[in-house]
């Protein structure tokens, strides 16, 4: 895939979710579970739970900010709700 991505990791250690933005998911995923990642290094094992795709990092950064937001919290809920469930 091309593009940039908004992720969310879910913790296999404590179920925890993360929010990031990466051009490269599998090279970052790998960077989380190898401790490289200093905010996650703690938490992993990880999974890919969720991926939106952008055109722009300029996008991309705008909605993981949104995501990490006060005001985005319920949006965030959400879509792990939507995914937990299958839809």
């Amino acid at each position: 895939m091309n593009g940039i991505f908004v992720y969310f990791l879910r913790s296999k250690s404590d179920g925890t979710f993360y929010i990031g933005q990466t051009n490269n998911i599998e090279k970052r995923l790998e960077r989380h579970n190898k401790g490289l990642i200093k905010s996650t290094k703690n938490r992993s094992p990880f999974d890919i739970f969720y991926t939106e795709n952008y055109n722009t990092r300029r996008e991309a950064m705008l909605r993981e900010k949104h995501l990490k937001s006060i005001g985005g919290v319920k949006e965030k809920k959400a879509i792990i709700e939507r995914v937990i469930q299958g839809l």
